[in-house]
């Protein structure tokens, strides 16, 4: 399927790895220019090239934190000022008993996973609706939907990213500007990986016996790949998916029960 965003400019916030690496890749293969944003300019420039020669596409990158305001300016100047397309997305807080989480921890989480992707939407939102074309896409997290023990500031900060910006998705459905939000479950990436390593090393288990375990607990019985989420990513942000606003879509293999 054509999805009619070639050409379009594309900013994808902490995309040098994992699920933002996925979306860049998504987005790239449907003929968008990339721009990347990454901390570490290594990894960040591996990713780059390996997109170019997969793709094809133009990809520029940007170094540094997206909740740095100077890195936010970077990201739009590397568009050209013009960006179609934002994903936004940022690393969120480890797993901490709530006994430990601080004052500090909690301003930390609603700053980089609350504040920090709504600055980026209000540095892209007017440019948008005066282009009559926009897609925000937002990489929340399952645990919106389903909190979970352990991920209180990151549920509680994405939970509001949600609330803030569902308002304002209906105020700018009208110019053909869309803001949506993925919430993914288990994905196959570094970080879960990481996880089950802990908990694998926690419990003196094998981790082959604690990614089994867990990928059972799936009513699909294993985990996400990358690509998949990638791929959802891209059609939120094409011409097709210009009636689609203000959702949520988990994206989690089943594990959630609910039927809302």
């Amino acid at each position: 399927m054509d999805l009619g965003i070639a050409r379009k400019r594309a900013v994808v916030c902490a995309s040098s790895a994992g699920l933002g690496r996925a979306c860049a890749h998504s987005l790239a293969q449907a003929g968008a220019s990339i721009v990347l944003n990454g901390r570490t300019e290594s990894v960040l420039e591996t990713t780059a090239q390996d997109i170019r020669d997969r793709t094809g596409a133009q990809v520029r990158t940007v170094v540094g934190s997206v909740a740095d305001v100077g890195v936010q300016r970077e990201l739009i100047a590397a568009a050209d000022d013009q960006v179609d397309i934002l994903v936004n997305n940022n690393g969120g807080p480890p797993f901490r008993d709530f006994t430990a989480v601080d004052d500090d921890a909690i301003r930390d989480g609603v700053e980089n996973n609350m504040v920090t992707p709504i600055a980026m939407v209000r540095r892209v939102l007017d440019g948008m609706v005066e282009r009559r074309f926009g897609r925000i896409v937002n990489i929340t997290s399952a645990s919106v939907k389903t909190p979970l023990a352990g991920l209180d500031v990151s549920s509680g900060a994405r939970a509001g990213l949600t609330g803030f910006l569902a308002g304002i998705a209906r105020e700018v459905a009208h110019a053909n500007v869309t803001i949506n939000f993925l919430l993914p479950g288990s994905f196959d990436t570094d970080r879960l990986r990481s996880g089950q390593k802990i908990a694998a090393e926690a419990s003196g288990t094998p981790v082959d016996q604690v990614r089994s375990a867990a990928a059972d607990g799936i009513p699909a019985r294993r985990f996400g790949q990358p690509a998949e989420f990638g791929d959802a990513c891209a059609f939120l942000a094409s011409a097709q998916a210009g009636y689609i606003t203000g959702q949520s879509l988990l994206i989690d293999g089943g594990a959630y029960r609910g039927i809302l």
